[in-house]
């Protein structure tokens, strides 16, 4: 079935001094062009990036990437009109469901993306979200049956999918994902993110 990929890449990144966290680096690639490349490379459906604040800068490191960049000029609302933005430059024909990334999950891989797809496939539940932490924690990646389109559509302020996923539990399937739990929300994160890459590469 055709799946597409809503990457959302619009916030400031307040915490982080102004200093864009898609642009931070992972295995010498920026946070926004890995997880872009990652979500071409399933082949299932058009790509779509909302840009918002630092949208210049973070544009260039996608112009060469064959996907769709949108922009969302009200990005300071927060991630429900991101979400919005992503999803009204779809046509419900294009295709049966869409997933929603995020650029600051550095683990994310294209096999937990198609692992998501699998179980949408085998469990046929409206929602497959990747489930870390807390014994009822479950969040992005996640895959939605564009039914939920009009649902996302009504979302406002800062609301995220998480939020959705939690109202619509009863159709929702989950994949263990513990490396989500990663947040690079400030410095600290980042530096104890950066730590344990060291510890990976035997630094």
């Amino acid at each position: 079935m055709p799946i597409a990929t809503i990457i959302l890449a619009a916030g400031s990144s307040t915490r982080l001094g102004g200093t864009p966290k898609q642009l931070l680096t992972y295995q010498n690639e920026t946070l926004v062009r890995r997880i872009a490349n990652t979500a071409l490379s399933l082949e299932v459906g058009p790509v779509i990036a909302v840009l918002g604040a630092n949208e210049n800068m973070i544009r260039s490191e996608l112009a060469d990437l064959p996907i769709h960049i949108t922009v969302n000029p009200d990005w300071q609302e927060g991630m429900a009109s991101s979400l919005r933005i992503g999803l009204n430059a779809l046509s419900d024909e294009s295709v049966d469901a869409f997933l929603v990334v995020l650029t600051d999950q550095p683990y994310v891989t294209s096999d937990l993306l198609r692992q998501l797809i699998t179980t949408q496939e085998q469990t046929v539940k409206g929602i497959v979200a990747c489930h870390y932490g807390e014994k009822d924690n479950l969040g992005v990646p996640a895959l939605f049956d564009i039914r939920y389109k009009a649902h996302f559509l009504n979302l406002s302020g800062d609301t995220g999918a998480r939020k959705f996923i939690q109202q619509y539990r009863n159709d929702c399937a989950e994949v263990s994902f513990p490396l989500a739990n990663i947040d690079l929300d400030t410095w600290q994160d980042v530096e104890k993110w950066q730590g344990a890459r060291g510890k990976e590469l035997g630094a």
